[in-house]
């Protein structure tokens, strides 16, 4: 029997804090092997919406179905044990403890955490880091670690968790040309490796190149939806996120 070609849906998904509806009835789907993109101005309702998918946060409606099985309302460990992993845009390593030990806490989590060794989980992390380019930080405390190098952590800490699907929130945030490049040519390898990947991004530079399709929210809503060309040439997405300056630079 072939597999879904989605992995991943959102039916309906609502979250309000108060009288103020942060994310109002989103519906999307994430097929396998796909890296999808997410986008919209600060505030809009990204990183709510991701927080709803990973159990982060219960919504007050709407329905998330992971493999074709509903997880709405499970606990994020959980959701980490089927498959699903997420970085977090606030990088907040484990302190007092070095690159490789912060990665193998990922691989003791997960869909095949609760039957590893630790001596499995520690050849696990030394394999990311190699995949990440972090093996020269392997003994050092992830603390200090620069910016760049604690967003890769991040993605290697999800990587080690054995995941079907990734959620990336703002791992380009703060980096420059050569580490945005980068970072890109990790994604594209994840995805090579059959992970399938949401990714909330406001490099447009990395959002043009390596998503399939994107989505766009706008307070809440979501207002475009289609491939990187459509919707990044969108008249209501250039006046509601991107701006004349964009609109300008792509005519």
């Amino acid at each position: 029997m072939e597999k879904d070609p989605v992995i991943l849906s959102a039916k309906g998904l609502t979250k309000k804090f108060g009288g103020l509806t942060a994310v109002n009835n989103i519906s999307f789907e994430l097929k396998r092997g796909e890296i999808l993109g997410l986008i919209g101005p600060n505030g809009s309702g990204k990183t709510t919406l991701v927080n709803l998918l990973a159990g982060n946060l219960r919504s007050a409606g709407g329905e998330i179905y992971f493999n074709g099985i509903s997880i709405k309302g499970l606990p994020p460990y959980r959701i980490g044990r089927i498959g699903v992993a997420r970085t977090f845009q606030i990088v907040k390593p484990f302190p007092g403890m070095t690159v490789l030990e912060n990665i193998a806490v990922g691989a003791m989590n997960g869909r095949s955490g609760k039957k590893r060794t630790i001596k499995k989980a520690f050849s696990i992390a030394e394999e990311v880091l190699e995949f990440t380019g972090l093996s020269n930080d392997s003994g050092s405390l992830a603390e200090n670690l620069s910016v760049a190098s604690r967003k890769k952590l991040e993605m290697a800490k999800t990587l080690a968790m054995d995941p079907e699907v990734i959620f990336f929130d703002e791992v380009m945030a703060g980096l420059n040309h050569k580490e945005i490049d980068r970072s890109t040519e990790i994604i594209q390898k994840i995805r090579e490796r059959g992970i399938s990947v949401l990714m909330i991004e406001h490099v447009m530079r990395a959002i043009r190149s390596i998503t399939d399709r994107i989505f766009v929210l706008h307070h809440g809503n979501k207002i475009a939806e289609g491939t990187p060309e459509q919707v990044l040439n969108d008249s209501e997405v250039i006046k509601a996120y991107l701006g004349k300056r964009y609109e300008q630079l792509i005519k």
